[in-house]
Order: C-alpha cells, then sequence, then structure tokens
C-alpha cells in the first residue's frame, strides 16, 4: 500500500494539487490521469520519492517497481543486467559478490560475508533472475539474442521495453509506471495488459491510452479541481461519474442562488420596516444555502474537425510491387527488404489502419508512398523498387513520426501556421490556433520552445488549415494527452476523405478504420473490412 497524507505541490502561483490524502491499496490498480500539465508527473515523482513533496507525507513500500524515462542512463550495461537491476537488493548483492569473488584472497572474514550475500541472493530468487528476466523481456518482444547486447547498441523503443521489464522484474510490492505503453507496438501491449491483470501488488499507472486503462484499471486517480479524486472503474467510468457529480453540483447551487436571490429580494424590501425579526431569519437562511464555490477544471478539449478543400477523385491510390531495401543492415542484423513487394489500391473513403510489431516497416511503407510527391515531408526518401500512383485531386496532409522534424526553430506558433496560407487572416489564424489550446498569448510562443504534445496540437493545426483529402498520419497520438486523443478519434470518424493512419491505439483502429494493413514476417496482408472482422478472420485461420 502506498499512504499519501497532506501532499501539496504548486509552481509560483500555479496550485497542482493541494492538501491531498489518499491511499493506494494492495490488489487494485489505479490509472493517474489529468490533461498535460495537471501535474501527474511530479506526483508521481512524490509517489516515487524522486522529488520531495513541499508539504505532506508519503509512505511507500521497500520494494518498488518504477518505469524510469532516462534511456541513456544503463548504456554500458547488459540488457539482461539493466533488468536484474529493478531488484535493487538482489544487484547490490550479486555485485558485491562478484567483487568478493575478483579478490586473489579471501578472509574469513570475506567468507563469512559471502554466505550472507548468497543467503540474499537465496531470498531475492537471484539464482532464477537471468531466466525471469528473459521471459520478461521475450514478451515485451526483445529477442534472446539482444539480451547480451550492451543498452548502447539498441534503438530507443527497445531501450523503453528493457526499462518496462527492469520495472516489472523482481516481484515488486508496488509498480509506479509513467507511460508504459509509448513505443510499444499493440501485441506487447497486450502481452502487458495481461501481465499487470495477474498482478497482485499495487499499480499507478500513467496513460493516455483510454483502451488500456478501460482494460487494466480497478480505479483511476483523477487530477483535477487542484486535488486528487478516487473513482472506481476504468477511464470511460471515470468520466461518466465525474461529469454526473460535476452536474448535479451546478444544479444544485442553481437552486441555491435562485433561492438566495428570493431571501434577498425579501430583506431589501422589508429591511427599515417592522418585519426584522423575518428578515433576521432570512439572513440567516442566505448564510445556510450559501452556494458551494466550484474550483475551476483545469481540463482543456481541443476541438478538431478535418475538411477537404475539395474531394479527391474515387480512385486514390494504386501500389504496385513496392518495396524497400536499407543500405545497411537493420539493428538486428537482418539484410534484404524490409518487407515483400507489396500491391493494394485504395478508393476514396477508405481509412486504413497500418498494424504490426515495430520495426516491421510501417513507416518505411508510408514513406516509400510519398517518395517524389511534392511539398510533404520525407518526399526525398528513395523508394527501392515498385511504383506508385496517386489519384485525381490527391491533395496529402502529412503527419510525420518525427513531427517536430516538420517545424523550424526561430518563429512564433502564428507567423509559422500563417506561412502555410498567408492569405488567411490574422483572426482565422487565431481561430484555428484557438481550436487546439493556443489561446492568447499562446499563439506568440517561439517554436523552439513547443513540447511534444504542443508541437503535435500545432500540425493538426495545420492540417485544419490546409483541407487536404488524403490524411497519412505516422503514430500521432504518442505526445499527445487523452483529451487530444478522444477529440482526434472522433474528428477521423467524421472526416470524408482518405485515412492511412499508423497507430497502436486499440480505440482508434477499431473505431475509425475500415480497413487493415497488417504487417507480419515480412508480409503486408491487405484485409478489406474492419478490425473486429480481422480478428475473427485471424481466429478461423488459427483454429
Amino acid at each position: 500500500m502506498i499512504s499519501v497524507s497532506g501532499v501539496t505541490m504548486r509552481y509560483g502561483s500555479k496550485i497542482l494539487f493541494e492538501d491531498v490524502s489518499t491511499q493506494f491499496i494492495a490488489g487494485r490498480r489505479y490509472g493517474l490521469t489529468g490533461p498535460n500539465g495537471a501535474g501527474k508527473s511530479t506526483f508521481m515523482k512524490c509517489l516515487t520519492g524522486e522529488i520531495e513533496a513541499q508539504k505532506g507525507t508519503v509512505i511507500r513500500p521497500r520494494k518498488l517497481g518504477i518505469l524510469r524515462q532516462d534511456q541513456y542512463q544503463f548504456d554500458n550495461y547488459r540488457v539482461i543486467d539493466t533488468v536484474i537491476m529493478g531488484n535493487a537488493p538482489l544487484w547490490a548483492a550479486l555485485e558485491e559478490r562478484e567483487a568478493l569473488y575478483n579478490k586473489a584472497e579471501l578472509s574469513d572474514e570475506d567468507g563469512m560475508r559471502l554466505g550472507e550475500l548468497e543467503g540474499t541472493v537465496a531470498e531475492e530468487n537471484g539464482y532464477e533472475a537471468e531466466s525471469d528476466a528473459a521471459i520478461l523481456l521475450q514478451g515485451l518482444d526483445i529477442p534472446n539474442d539482444v539480451h547480451e547486447r550492451k543498452m548502447s547498441e539498441l534503438q530507443g523503443g527497445q531501450k523503453v521495453r528493457v526499462l518496462l521489464a527492469q520495472a516489472l522484474f523482481g516481484d515488486p510490492e508496488a509498480l509506479l509506471l509513467d507511460e508504459p505503453t509509448n513505443y510499444l507496438d499493440l501485441e506487447s501491449i497486450h502481452w502487458l495488459q495481461d501481465f499487470l491483470l495477474n498482478y497482485r501488488g499495487t499499480l499507478i499507472t500513467i496513460s493516455h491510452d483510454r483502451h488500456f486503462l478501460n482494460a487494466v484499471c480497478t480505479h483511476i486517480a483523477d487530477i483535477d479541481y487542484q486535488t486528487i479524486i478516487t473513482y472506481p472503474g476504468g477511464y470511460d467510468d471515470m468520466v461518466l461519474q465525474k461529469t454526473s457529480v460535476r452536474t448535479r453540483i451546478e444544479s444544485q447551487n442553481e437552486e441555491r442562488e435562485k433561492k438566495i436571490a428570493q431571501l434577498n429580494d425579501f430583506i431589501a424590501r422589508f429591511s427599515a420596516g417592522t418585519r426584522s425579526s423575518q428578515v433576521n431569519s432570512r439572513k440567516k437562511e442566505v448564510e445556510r444555502l450559501a452556494t458551494t464555490e466550484l474550483a475551476r477544471s483545469n481540463i482543456q478539449r481541443p476541438y478538431i474537425r478535418f475538411d477537404q478543400a475539395r474531394p479527391s477523385g474515387k480512385h486514390v491510390l494504386e501500389v504496385n510491387a513496392v518495396t524497400h531495401t536499407y543500405d545497411t543492415p537493420a539493428p538486428d542484423g537482418t539484410t534484404g527488404p524490409v518487407f515483400q513487394p507489396f500491391t493494394s489500391a485504395l478508393m476514396r473513403g477508405d481509412k486504413v489502419m497500418l498494424m504490426g510489431r515495430n520495426g516491421t516497416g510501417k513507416t518505411t511503407l508510408i514513406k516509400s508512398l510519398l517518395s517524389g510527391m511534392p511539398d510533404v515531408q520525407d518526399s526525398d526518401f528513395p523508394r527501392s523498387q515498385g511504383e506508385v500512383k496517386w489519384g485525381h485531386e490527391a491533395q496529402i496532409g502529412y503527419f510525420a513520426q518525427d513531427h517536430t522534424a516538420a517545424i523550424p526553430d526561430g518563429t512564433t506558433v502564428a507567423e509559422w501556421l500563417h506561412s502555410w496560407d498567408p492569405k488567411k487572416s490574422t483572426e482565422e489564424i487565431r481561430g484555428i490556433l484557438g481550436q487546439m489550446l493556443f489561446r492568447g498569448e499562446e499563439g506568440m510562443k517561439k517554436t523552439d520552445a513547443l513540447s511534444g504534445g504542443e508541437a503535435a496540437r500545432l500540425l493538426f493545426c495545420k492540417l485544419m488549415l490546409q483541407k487536404p483529402n488524403i490524411l497519412i498520419l505516422d503514430e500521432p497520438t504518442n505526445h499527445l494527452d487523452l483529451e487530444s486523443i478522444n477529440a482526434l478519434n472522433q474528428a477521423l470518424q467524421k472526416y470524408e476523405g482518405t485515412v492511412l493512419l499508423v497507430t497502436h491505439d486499440q480505440d482508434l483502429i477499431e473505431e475509425v478504420g475500415t480497413r487493415i494493413w497488417h504487417f507480419q514476417n515480412g508480409t503486408i496482408t491487405d484485409h478489406k473490412g474492419p478490425y473486429e472482422e480481422y480478428q475473427q478472420q485471424l481466429a478461423l485461420t488459427a483454429q
């Protein structure tokens, strides 16, 4: 169990949360929610002990599993050792034991200490440590031949999965996971969900994946109104309860304000007359009915709407035997084409979900399709083989996985957006920026000071301004909060153009997709139907 008593955190005049007291109970799985900037990561750091609360105390168990965000901290260690470090007492015992064994001669005192260390190793299941760590790594799609490599040799996404295995290792009494699904493919997310559903300690996770929160969490601890309120159930349950509570309080306040107005009218009319006892009674009633002052919610909901300047032709895209081979071997040492030659055709209105494990070629295919297209990021990507033919009136709006490269430094948010359509008035530019929460002075923010989430929202402003009839979005949700992801989901469902979307967000896949391109074992399967139908087809094939 983790116990929080009277915790307060504020930065200058901004209060994140004040005088918070709550308990996180063993056997329960908590989602920590709130918009970007609400203080989720700050509160998590208070729980781990990484920072001290400005006021209040936190009582935590001895053994915590923590997902660390510093990808470079363990670069000099083997992958398997990095995982084992998740059990700090075991790792300390193993290191000290190795140092003693490396001595030329052992004293009697050293021998006694070795006995103590062997006892610690046995208590912490150290003799099975490497095999246990290997099972975790395999579940997170880190193959055996990588386990002996240095962390510095791994890609960023692989490092994140190793650090996740580190947090899960050693049977910790509590797990504190900050964005555990970032950079995980759908298969790894499903494996993680199954693991956490069987976990019996205290789980607290920050996530912007609604489906993950609904699947895993028994409770939601929501940071809003300068406090933390815990709701039973998953994320969707919390939203319903929160809305209901807020609506009820607002309704009660409205009724009280009407009654107070009537009483004050009576007091004003008769305070100078002979009905002083009745006036005093009304004054006391006004004091009793004083409305509850509602703290303002810090949730901000963007408004995304994708329109088309004009529709494309009926036949949007023809792909004939497209593949790509990189000049240098892939990180796993393999050579040859990333995927086998792929042939397909898209019709206007298709919404294609590009799915598959990381590294199977989804981004490579996207860049191959865009090769040679004018005014599009990554258009200089050299397609190795095949032919791509875009249809009549095809106008592409592209959100690249490395989307920050699309926004140069040295300008402001408003200036950069205006450069894409100088004919637009300043008011129109401000209106689009306001829809994506760049209000007032936020429009004057320097582009080199943008966070990942702000850069993503600014690119959506550009897409709304351009009004393309084809949207190609490569991992657009990586830096978005739940409110923005939900807004994107609804916008894509309503969009009448054609969509190609690379994502591991299951809600987006299920609710937006009308077609699946599944990347697996070097081939791409083209299923003309939604995800649920594709899953049923796979299940029948496996029988």
